[in-house]
């Protein structure tokens, strides 16, 4: 079996949640004897190997807009995966939703990852809005198979658009232990600070949670990893109010020192909105984290309705109050921290996972 593997930046090049996915994903595939192509934006890389650890690459070109960056990627990289060898594209990105046709014309089969509700996140505003409420919709008649990482997303799918979808979670990493000296670089101590972690744009709630922590009692710090890659305003803003209570770390590259973040901090703070399962709330299960997350439907699948932690509203004071009672309650903060992992279910396993979408691929091949 050949597959086609379109609409993430590529590989190796690890920068979010769909990289990692196909990096986790492709790496299994190719070891069970599956043929795996990655289609990758050729501007990213400087050195372009036709093949690594086994996974064949293309590097097809874009343009640098953020906004028509993905579409013309998936276009032309759909283009050449239609007329090449392989049964099964698997595409990761909505902006090819309306492009599912394309395959039919060589009688590829085709799924698609739907990944969160784009038309809903702040970035993609008017016209933006419209053309990924558009992609969703083509999505579910154009390609063969829908996958969605959450049930919460399927019942939205369902909702939505009629459509029902098969489920297949995102996966979780490996724990490692992480030694403390990761947090001297940032003049940090063990349980001294909270944790938030992920890109500077709104939908993350990072200005919510930023207010909402400085209005507060706290005698803490308050830790925000990450960045984005591109000039914002939003961005900027958020990293002016930086002091000595409010700590920008940027972008950090150093797994093993990112897994210390997690795991010395006294609690995480997920704000995140529109997505199913998140690849930063999986990695503060694994490592041991107490969590205070935003009260939507995706956390609390992900938490079990509060089994493995705790929700906010949106709201400054709702943020202010959380994070008041968990430093008057440091037990409920260390029953949280023993508890959480267990939640990680064969669900969130890579090697699982992987057998998922190698049957669903296979279902559509007939084999």
């Amino acid at each position: 079996m050949r597959i086609a593997i379109i609409g993430s930046r590529g590989y190796p090049y690890v920068y979010g949640g769909f990289e990692t996915f196909v990096k986790e994903l492709s790496e299994r595939l190719v070891k069970q004897g599956v043929e795996v192509h990655v289609y990758c934006q050729k501007d990213l890389f400087t050195a372009h190997p036709k093949e690594v650890n086994g996974i064949r690459l293309h590097y097809i070109p874009t343009l640098p807009q953020k906004s028509l960056n993905q579409i013309i990627h998936s276009f032309l990289s759909i283009m050449h995966a239609t007329f090449s060898k392989a049964d099964v594209l698997l595409v990761v990105n909505l902006a090819a939703g309306p492009m599912g046709w394309i395959p039919k014309i060589a009688g590829k089969k085709t799924m698609i990852n739907v990944d969160g509700l784009e038309w809903l996140r702040p970035k993609w505003k008017g016209l933006g809005a419209k053309y990924f409420y558009w992609a969703a919709k083509l999505a579910t008649k154009l390609y063969d198979k829908v996958i969605t990482d959450a049930e919460a997303m399927r019942q939205v799918y369902l909702k939505e658009f009629k459509t029902d979808s098969t489920v297949i979670a995102y996966g979780a990493p490996v724990f490692k232990p992480a030694s403390e000296t990761g947090l001297q670089r940032l003049g940090l101590e063990k349980e001294d600070y909270y944790l938030i972690v992920g890109r500077l744009i709104p939908d993350n709630n990072a200005d919510l949670i930023i207010k909402g922590f400085l209005n507060s009692k706290s005698q803490k710090k308050l830790v925000v990893v990450g960045d984005v890659p591109y000039s914002d305003k939003y961005a900027s803003d958020l990293k002016s109010m930086q002091n000595e209570r409010l700590i920008f770390t940027g972008y950090i590259k150093d797994q093993q020192e990112l897994m210390a973040m997690y795991q010395h901090a006294f609690a995480y703070i997920h704000g995140h909105k529109f997505g199913g399962t998140n690849p930063a709330m999986l990695k503060a299960m694994v490592n041991n984290c107490a969590i205070l997350a935003l009260n939507t439907v995706f956390n609390q699948e992900m938490l079990n309705n509060g089994a493995f932690g705790l929700f906010f509203d949106e709201n400054e004071k709702a943020v202010s109050v959380a994070l008041e009672s968990l430093e008057n309650a440091p037990e409920k903060v260390k029953a949280l921290k023993n508890l959480v992992s267990t939640g990680l279910t064969d669900k969130y396993n890579w090697d699982k996972i992987t057998i998922a979408y190698k049957e669903e691929m296979l279902k559509l091949l007939n084999v």
